[in-house]
């Protein structure tokens, strides 16, 4: 053994060509040399893992890495070799190929992430917060896609595959009266003519109880997708709240040091592509960016009367839009109502109201951020507040809207009787002139064509037209505003800025930013629509399926090309928890009318899968009656019982007052470790703790530095109260357990500088505790990760 290595040698006199001899020599070894030959193997395994971790120079790391990897190549065979000793070469050989293939498998789902570089590169030129725009875009798509296949898998193929086809039934036949001008372009971007009456809206679908040959019950179908889409929903999003509460929202806050190990961690010495390698750049140079702004707040001084005061008055004109927005809708809804009346109408009053929702929603946002400049928040802070404005806007214009809808639900549901009647007087009197002439009252009359037969309005189709026009409506404003607002801003201040009397780059216009809060609420906005709309159009999970598609593709061009960062980056949050939850609460309150629906409301009578009955969750207890055993009747109304759903209801809210007590005793605790082991590092590494300092403050403020005192080991550092400081010694952050020693000799050279601590409250030690210029040398950190 020589270094630690076991040297294995060839007898002298024997031919070079000749194995037989060398495998002989390496059977010949005892049993102790092959286990101290297995634990050098071991244990150079374990040098190659951690090397990264040692605190040693690059050159020798690298030395020590090719000479392990060479040990382990050359002897980890020898010891596969000779009897009893295949089984570990075979198990040797197979842990290889295990690590490889877990290797390459965990790159391949790396690439298939959809979009994942997309994110990247926006990530490194416009921070974590934009980024975050797109992963939330991401999410949403990935669950709009399963919804998708919910509703076409179980009622939308159904119906077509099984169903009577177009034409056969008047539910499903284009009125005579509308044949005409169905297929006219107006008409068909209104949602009318052959698209009214097609798979994509409720009235089309038949209330036949089974249909086919596989007897497939589609109005109970279409009720349970219906309900599951909103149970699906809520569990997606509650499931990824409690993931993103595990990974972490502490919003930024890093500790100690941030700018040190930014400065010596930040880099990844695995990069070898020149693009990935800019990226990097400048990603790195937006963290800084982020961590300055961090900084600049913690420090910001300034007076609490005046801010209080503008931060009151912003909220009081805030408020004010939000009430006017909300009385501009009712108003318009009420009047498109009168309009519903009138045959000669021009294109605007045809589309005032989407037209009037979606320019809310294009200017209110820039003004609440205009108002908000009044606050003076922290960039992550005025974002959540702008958010929650904008979703104030958003949730009142959609619920104002809803309000009024109803009320036209109520007109129609009231004129449906006399339609009804109108409807029966006409097939009867088909029936009358279609015997008189033949003189035969036993003669079978042909069906009445569907097309003349009198329809009902169809409310349930009504309402999900004005969901899919909204959702369309907004999905043009949103591209022309990205086309004209942005595009066509960057064109102009990048050809014309050459030939125009001021700097058009720096001044007005400038290149726009990204507006995150406002396609983030126009995204949970739209979403809101589409779990409400859904249940009256199954067409329209598809309609946003391809707008969330589309969407990623054009809006990362978008930021990419005409897009600049914004001019106060900052971090967002580890997690989306604030995203998803305002997802959730627009996804209770989408739940809110079409439960309401279901339960209060009867269908029409002439057209939907629940057509003919009292209300529309009759389905239910109609399979239940006629489908299962009748003591599953039993129990079902027991469970409706309202004795038992309102302690059921109790004890839930018992459980979650439990559940988070015990969270928040958790949170404290945590935070009571965290102080005693920032406490417990700082003592370790010499710095006396805020404690200490505050005790001892008052007998040191008679003490004058002198010129010589400066740096770390000199008196001034030695003075301090609390626990002596080792000259020479660095200091390292809380999250980090530290330990001071001598390197060693002729490996190991000393740092040029020093990182140096500061306090919570740098104000208060800046007369006894100066900031050193150069670490004397002598000694040396090592630090591990805890």
């Amino acid at each position: 053994a020589k270094n630690g290595i076991i040297v294995l040698k060839r007898p002298l006199g024997t031919s070079s060509d000749s194995n037989s001899d060398s495998d002989e020599e390496e059977d010949s070894m005892s049993e102790g040399e092959m286990a101290r030959l297995m634990e050098e193997v071991e244990e150079k395994k374990k040098l190659i893992a951690t090397i990264r971790n040692k605190p040693w120079r690059m050159k020798r790391r690298l030395v020590l890495l090719r000479e392990a990897q060479q040990f382990v190549d050359k002897f980890e065979g020898a010891l596969g070799k000779g009897k009893g000793r295949k089984w570990y070469a075979y198990k040797v050989m197979m842990t290889k190929k295990w690590i490889k293939f877990q290797r390459d498998f965990e790159n391949f789902r790396t690439a298939c992430i959809p979009w994942e570089r997309k994110i990247k590169e926006v990530e490194s030129h416009f921070g974590s917060s934009v980024a975050s725009y797109f992963i939330f875009l991401r999410w949403m798509y990935g669950m709009n896609l399963v919804l998708f296949g919910l509703t076409f898998g179980l009622v939308v193929m159904p119906e077509v595959l099984m169903g009577l086809p177009y034409g056969s039934i008047p539910r499903k036949t284009v009125p005579r009266a509308e044949q005409d001008t169905a297929q006219d372009y107006s008409v068909l971007m209104d949602f009318n003519g052959y698209c009214k009456y097609s798979v994509l809206f409720y009235g089309y679908y038949n209330n036949q109880r089974t249909i086919g040959l596989l007897k497939f019950r589609l109005p109970l179908a279409y009720l349970m997708v219906g309900l599951g889409t909103f149970g699906y929903s809520l569990m997606l999003v509650i499931r990824t709240m409690a993931k993103n509460a595990d990974v972490g929202g502490g919003d930024g806050d890093e500790g100690e040091f941030t700018f040190a190990w930014k400065m010596f961690t930040s880099w990844d010495y695995l990069i070898g592509n020149a693009e990935t390698a800019d990226n990097k750049y400048a990603s790195i140079t937006t963290s800084f960016k982020e961590s300055i702004v961090d900084e600049q707040e913690n420090q910001k001084d300034e007076n609490i009367h005046l801010r209080r005061f503008l931060r009151v008055l912003a909220n009081f004109l805030i408020t004010c839009s939000l009430g006017g927005s909300g009385y501009l809708i009712y108003f318009v809804v009420k009047r498109s109502q009168e309009f519903a009346n009138r045959d000669d109408l021009s294109w605007y009053e045809k589309n005032e109201l989407e037209l009037i929702m979606s320019l809310l929603g294009l200017v209110c946002p820039p003004l609440f951020e205009t108002i908000a400049e009044l606050e003076d928040y922290h960039p992550r802070i005025a974002l959540k507040w702008q958010l929650g404005r904008i979703f104030a806007l958003f949730l009142g214009n959609l619920y104002t809207f809803l309000f009024a809808l109803f009320d036209e639900v109520n007109t129609k549901l009231e004129e449906e009787g006399s339609i009804k009647n109108a409807s029966i007087w006409a097939m009867k009197e088909y029936y009358a002139n279609f015997s008189l002439p033949v003189n035969d009252s036993d003669a079978t009359p042909p069906p009445m064509d569907p097309g003349d037969v009198i329809l009902g309005p169809c409310w349930e189709t009504a309402v999900g037209i004005e969901f899919v026009k909204l959702t369309v409506s907004d999905i043009q404003v949103t591209y022309l505003t990205i086309l004209i607002g942005d595009f066509a801003r960057a064109v102009i201040v990048r050809f014309l800025n050459y030939c125009w009397c001021w700097d058009l780059e720096a001044g007005f216009p400038s290149y726009g930013e990204f507006d995150i809060s406002g396609n983030v609420l126009g995204l949970v906005f739209n979403q809101g629509m589409i779990w409400m709309g859904a249940f009256y159009a199954p067409g329209l999970v598809g309609i946003n399926v391809l707008r969330l598609l589309s969407s990623m593709y054009y809006q990362c061009w978008a930021v990419m090309a005409t897009n600049v960062p914004h001019e106060r980056v900052f971090k967002a949050s580890k997690s989306n928890n604030f995203y998803m939850g305002l997802l959730l609460l627009v996804l209770f309150l989408s739940l809110l009318p079409v439960v309401y629906t279901i339960m209060s409301l009867p269908p029409s009578f002439d057209c939907g899968p629940f057509s003919g009955k009292e209300k529309m969750f009759d389905v239910i207890m109609e399979t239940i009656d006629l489908d299962l055993p009748a003591f599953m009747g039993t129990l079902f109304s027991y469970a409706a019982n309202p004795g038992l759903i309102i302690p059921a209801v109790l004890l839930m809210v018992l459980a979650i007052y439990y559940l988070n007590s015990t969270s928040e005793a958790y949170q404290n605790a945590n935070m009571e470790l965290k102080k005693k082991m920032q406490m417990v590092s700082k003592r370790i590494c010499g710095v006396p703790s805020d404690e200490d300092f505050n005790q001892e403050e008052p007998k040191k403020q008679h003490r004058q530095h002198q010129p010589g005192d400066e740096g770390p080991g000199g008196p001034a550092a030695q003075s301090l109260p609390g626990p002596a400081r080792p000259a020479g010694a660095w200091l390292v952050s809380s999250r980090a357990s530290c330990r001071c020693g001598t390197p060693e000799t002729g490996t190991d050279q000393p740092p040029a500088l020093s990182l140096w601590s500061e306090q919570r409250n740098p104000r208060s030690l800046k007369e006894n505790r100066p900031r050193p210029e150069a670490e004397p040398p002598g000694r040396v950190l090592t630090c591990r990760k805890t």
